[in-house]
């Protein structure tokens, strides 16, 4: 891959550039900022159960600091790349790198998540299995390559939707983003029949097949590397792994954060993990303890550990970027930055496993789980029934299920597959509370205004 041309200007719909005080890349940020899907992130769960007593990170938090974090990653790898290859780049590289591939990074962090549905991952898998479970009714309708997206759904695939796909009665090209930052959100460049566990660019896919001629544009205008024309596969964004990295260290270390501060994990547990892995890092951590010892609030000692993890840990992507450049360029890596670091230090690999063990089945956690999936799934049973028929075969039930769904989301006259996409996007744009009152009230269980 070529260093001058991996970034573009050019946007979904085609519309011009306009002259501004800002970079294109900057309005990429402020557009997501601005933008609906971005907002119900924060009614999104992101672990833990919403809302409640002790406030914890939802799924807007949990961008905002992705994105904090993501831009210190562009930063320093922008200075690195203008550094050590100057004379290679172009005038306008130089300046790409030396000034906008930060902005690129915190955009792409930003909207990393628009695409996830309420409930966490559990919302991800109700949406999958509704399909596998209806497999004798449904996968006859469509083709083999619909019928994968529809069983394999994921929230990388659906954020390139939400961002690029005109909905009905809106305007051309979605958020209208940079092609640019687009392809720095896109994990798995490949489309659902080319999945393959084990192989890190295809353990999951990166566009429905409604989007594949937008997600051809992006690749074509930022010259990704083709590693299949059939099945679609290519090799990942070089700036895919700063915005995986600025995720990886987010989740990783602010779910422990969170457990802390609501009880499931206590002050000694957080304080050791957190400690062991600033002490592997070689820092001073005598003026760490110093800290500590002017620090009686709990809640206060494990934020400023948490900084200071935080911060080991960008500088460990950065120094784990700069190592594996070449085949990063290439599109040769294989191993996600931080799970790199894990097979070379067990002090982040522990976090990890206590996390597993202590937060993630939690029974709080496993119980939002269990009534998001629920949710998910019967909202689901509620419209794709009707939504499939043709309208002379549908009854009046169907015709009134179908009166709840908004016009942009309608796709009737469109093929099953497209009608199908429609819904799902109404159910998956969905908050926590706005589908479980809409839930609530289809089910019988809430009547009236």
């Amino acid at each position: 891959m070529d260093l001058n041309h991996l970034f573009t200007n050019q946007r979904t719909g085609n519309h011009p550039n306009s002259t501004a005080t800002r970079t294109d890349y900057q309005r990429d940020f402020d557009r997501i900022i601005f933008s609906s899907a971005f907002r119900r992130l924060q009614n999104k769960t992101q672990v833990f159960p919403l809302p409640g007593s002790v406030f914890v990170h939802n799924r807007l938090t949990h961008s905002l600091e992705v994105s904090s974090v993501g831009r210190s990653l562009g930063n320093a790898i922008g200075e690195f790349i203008f550094d050590k290859h100057q004379q290679d780049l172009s005038a306008d590289a130089q300046n790409f790198y030396q000034y906008n591939l930060s902005n690129v990074i915190a955009a792409a962090c930003l909207c990393h998540d628009v695409g996830n549905p309420a409930f966490g991952h559990s919302g991800e898998d109700a949406i999958a299995s509704y399909f596998e479970r209806n497999e004798q009714e449904l996968k006859a309708i469509f083709n083999e390559k619909e019928w994968a997206d529809l069983i394999n759904f994921e929230g990388n695939a659906n954020a390139i939707r939400v961002l690029a796909h005109q909905q009905k009665g809106k305007d051309e090209g979605g958020t209208q983003l940079t092609y640019t930052t687009l392809a720095s959100i896109a994990k798995y460049p490949c489309e659902a029949i080319a999945k393959k566990k084990g192989v890190l660019h295809r353990k999951k896919f990166g566009f429905f097949q409604n989007e594949k001629d937008v997600f051809l544009d992006i690749v074509k205008a930022v010259n990704l590397k083709q590693e299949s024309e059939s099945p679609t596969i290519f090799k990942r964004h070089p700036f895919v792994w700063l915005v995986e990295a600025a995720d990886d260290i987010c989740y990783n270390i602010i779910d422990m954060e969170d457990a802390h501060r609501l009880g499931i994990v206590s002050t000694a547990d957080c304080e050791n993990l957190f400690f062991d892995l600033i002490k592997s890092e070689n820092q001073n951590t005598e003026r760490v303890e110093l800290k500590l010892a002017a620090i009686s609030n709990a809640n206060e000692r494990i934020s400023y550990l948490r900084a200071k993890v935080i911060n080991a840990l960008i500088n460990k992507s950065i120094e784990l970027y700069k190592l594996n450049f070449n085949q990063i360029i290439s599109g040769d890596l294989d191993t996600a930055l931080l799970d790199i670091y894990k097979n070379e230090n067990t002090s982040l690999q522990k976090i990890e496993e206590f996390s597993i063990k202590e937060i993630y089945n939690h029974k709080a956690v496993v119980e939002i789980e269990n009534a998001g999936y629920n949710v998910m799934y019967e909202l689901l049973d509620h419209f794709i029934p009707s939504i499939i028929k043709n309208k002379d075969h549908r009854k009046n039930y169907d015709k009134m299920a179908l009166k709840l769904l908004p016009g942009q989301f309608n796709y009737d006259g469109e093929s099953v597959y497209k009608r199908v996409l429609g819904v799902i996007d109404f159910v998956s744009g969905m908050t926590d509370n706005y589908a479980t009152d809409l839930y609530r009230k289809i089910k019988g269980i809430e009547i009236g205004m």
